[in-house]
């Protein structure tokens, strides 16, 4: 059995199990403890405050989750910390903050987005705050310089590529990312199946989860051709 089996072994909540942003919000604390309640994995976000420190949220910009204008490169940990999410009581968590609140109850699944200019610092600081944490975890990004500095600066954490697109530019950059040791792959399911993702699975062995799973059809796509899902707006 593979040291990776676990990543495949239950559903994954997008964002945690948040019901659309309708009164649980995504990437909140909320949200995650849903998610622990249901038993299943939790992918979660990462971009660093002004202060350099890993916050859980998922966009660049803060108007679509806080309504507020700016970025979230602009704010401090504390100033994110005292801004409702989609006006309920709940604010960005820390990582932090939901490392203290998962405890290794499920596994996480943690994309570093970050963002060009604002995030040279953003592997360190997970990687720090990621020390002494018992729980299993794996960190992934679509940006190819932060899979490279993963597998730099944390060769011990399982890191993956997350990814999308079916044209040979983009098989191209793909196949490139394989000679950093990737220990697996998040791939777009409305793309599958490719090359890129046949290959990684039967000549390498390593497990592919879909993103993001929302019907049936998804859920489909996803065991014909992958090993695990991330899904949202309904319950496994």
């Amino acid at each position: 059995m593979s040291a990776l089996s676990w990543l495949t072994e239950r559903p994954i909540a997008h964002r945690g199990l948040h019901d659309m942003n309708n009164v649980r919000w995504e990437n909140t604390l909320p949200a995650f403890q849903a998610a622990i309640n249901g038993g299943f994995s939790i992918e979660c976000d990462l971009h660093l405050s002004s202060d350099g420190v890993p916050m859980v949220f998922h966009d660049h910009a803060l108007r679509r989750l806080t309504g507020q204008e700016g970025t979230i490169a602009e704010k401090t940990a504390a100033e994110m910390g005292a801004m409702p999410i989609g006006g309920t009581s709940d604010c960005a968590p820390t990582l932090r903050e939901m490392l203290d609140l998962v405890t290794g109850q499920v596994p996480l699944v943690i994309e570093l987005k970050g963002s060009e200019g604002h995030d040279d610092a953003l592997v360190g600081k997970v990687v720090e705050t990621l020390q002494g944490y018992s729980g299993k975890v794996v960190l992934m990004s679509f940006s190819h310089r932060l899979v490279r500095q993963l597998a730099k600066f944390a060769p011990d954490i399982p890191r993956g590529l997350t990814a999308e697109g079916l044209s040979p530019e983009a098989m191209e950059a793909h196949f490139s990312m394989l000679a950093h040791d990737l220990s697996f792959v998040s791939y777009a399911v409305k793309e599958l199946p490719n090359p890129f993702v046949s290959f990684v699975r039967e000549r390498l062995s390593l497990p592919v989860i879909t993103w993001t799973v929302q019907d049936q059809e998804a859920v489909d796509r996803t065991f014909r051709h992958a090993d695990q899902m991330t899904f949202e707006g309904f319950t496994p």
